[in-house]
């Protein structure tokens, strides 16, 4: 495993990542792992949200299932008529 090492931290951020970290029970190592897991995604991550995204615009473009969406006013339209 890696080592960080982070110097000329501002001392406002440094005592709110000491608080919080205390606030969880936890080392502020082990607070700046997790902030970093939650805000830094890794190439898994990357290539996830990609293959998400595809999906969603084959969705939007109607690639999958019956066909394209109808629009508001084609819905309203069909609606209207029944």
């Amino acid at each position: 495993m890696a080592t960080l090492y982070v110097e000329n931290v501002p001392e406002d951020l440094y005592k709110a990542l000491r608080e919080r970290a205390r606030q969880r029970r936890s080392s502020i190592a082990a607070e700046i792992i997790a902030l970093l897991k939650e805000n830094i995604p890794t190439a898994a991550d990357l290539r996830n949200r990609a293959r998400v995204l595809r999906q969603l615009e084959k969705l939007r473009t109607g690639a999958i299932g019956t066909g394209a969406f109808l629009s508001a006013e084609e819905m309203q339209r069909e609606d209207r008529s029944r």
